[in-house]
């Protein structure tokens, strides 16, 4: 009975798990990813708890006592001369000591489940990028690696910084939450840090008043646009990178100010935006300058909405010669 019941609720918890994942590839919900393995590393230690401590210790006093009622049996039946028994109990105390298929599926993957979370929460997350604003450095089908780590531990799930590493540096490729909607994760370049005042006018990006250095490196032909645009090294620093921007075509802003947080700190206008970026908050540009929805558009992303930070693809299926680190 206590097995039925317990394959029953089990069956029932993969019916739901199901459901879930079902609705969240058809578009039904959105899904949190770290949130669900985080339940199911809950469930499946449970499990894992309850087998360790009772479930498996019964079904060896079990077995233990088929072998010792089999051993009576025997020492009974020689007292009478009997040495010849039929039957061998070494099958049915195998079958006794098997793990059901309840167990199997949610004790037995529990270590499996824990590495996994640990592993993508605070050391390395794969992530696959869906879009073109971060052309040329990263292209569609690029399956990336994030390093959680790289500025600071956070807690699983809720995100919360709970030791400080790195800082923040202009140029860096950040995964971030968006802040429209932290269901989703992005990925863009940091341009702007707190206090910076970040102008992108006439397709020219400047930093507190001093313009960005490029460097014209030709056309480049993007496969997934089907379109050419004039490529440039950009430099913040000490680090190079490219950009594509498109000078026969340039983004409309407008005069009025965008509606996100903090807006008031940005101007717009026809040639661009202005912005003051806040305390505890970037300003984020793709790299495909007019192909890219970004802080020009949607505003600052807060220090908390911070994943980590992107550096080596690790495969794209299309074109294996993409493997490897970025810039």
């Amino acid at each position: 009975m206590q097995t039925q019941a317990m394959s029953i609720l089990t069956a029932a918890l993969y019916s739901v798990l199901i459901v879930y994942l079902g609705g969240w590839f058809l578009g039904r919900w959105t899904g949190n990813f770290s949130l669900l393995l985080f339940i199911l590393a809950v469930v499946t230690c449970v499990y894992w708890l309850a087998e360790t401590f009772f479930f498996k210790p019964q079904r060896k006093a079990a077995a233990a006592q088929l072998l010792q009622q089999d051993a009576s049996r025997r020492s009974e039946l020689a007292s009478k001369g009997i040495s010849k028994v039929d039957g061998d109990v070494e099958q049915a105390r195998e079958r006794l000591l098997m793990q059901p298929w309840w167990l199997d599926w949610t004790a037995g993957l529990f270590p499996v489940i824990v590495l996994v979370f640990l592993l993508r929460s605070f050391l390395f997350e794969p992530f696959k990028i869906p879009s073109g604003s971060m052309v040329p450095t990263l292209l569609v089908g690029d399956l990336i690696l994030v390093n959680k780590f790289h500025y600071g531990v956070r807690l699983p799930v809720i995100n919360k910084k709970i030791m400080d590493n790195n800082p923040v540096e202009r140029g860096d490729v950040m995964v971030f939450r968006y802040p429209a909607d932290t269901s989703q994760d992005y990925i863009k370049r940091v341009v702007g840090l707190p206090g910076d005042e970040v102008a992108y006018l006439n397709q020219k990006l400047s930093i507190n008043g001093k313009p960005i250095e490029t460097v014209s490196k030709g056309e480049h032909y993007d496969e997934d646009s089907l379109s050419y645009a004039p490529l440039f090294d950009e430099t913040f620093g000490t680090q190079t990178h490219q950009i594509r921007v498109d000078l026969r075509r340039q983004n409309y802003y407008g005069p009025e100010p965008k509606r996100f947080p903090m807006a008031e700190n940005c101007r717009y206008s026809p040639e661009g935006v202005v912005c003051k970026v806040p305390q505890g908050h970037y300003f984020m540009m793709g790299d495909n300058r007019d192909n890219s929805q970004d802080s020009r558009f949607w505003g600052f992303v807060p220090d908390q909405n911070i994943v980590g930070k992107a550096f080596f693809v690790w495969m794209n299926f299309g074109n294996l010669g993409r493997i490897g680190a970025f810039h």
